[in-house]
């Protein structure tokens, strides 16, 4: 598993936020999603849902 440093996580979740028009008050939501992401638990969440685990 994949340990990204902060700074790797607060440029993804900067990248994110702007993607999604700079929404006030969604930091922690932004910065959840981009670690997730960069740890690559997105993916393997993604391909689990929907399945009887």
């Amino acid at each position: 598993m994949a340990h990204p440093t902060e700074e790797q996580i607060r440029k993804r979740a900067f990248e994110l936020w702007e993607q999604a028009g700079k929404p006030e008050g969604r930091e922690d939501e932004f910065w959840q999603r981009a670690q997730r992401e960069l740890q690559g638990t997105e993916e393997r969440d993604d391909q689990n849902k929907g399945a009887d685990i």
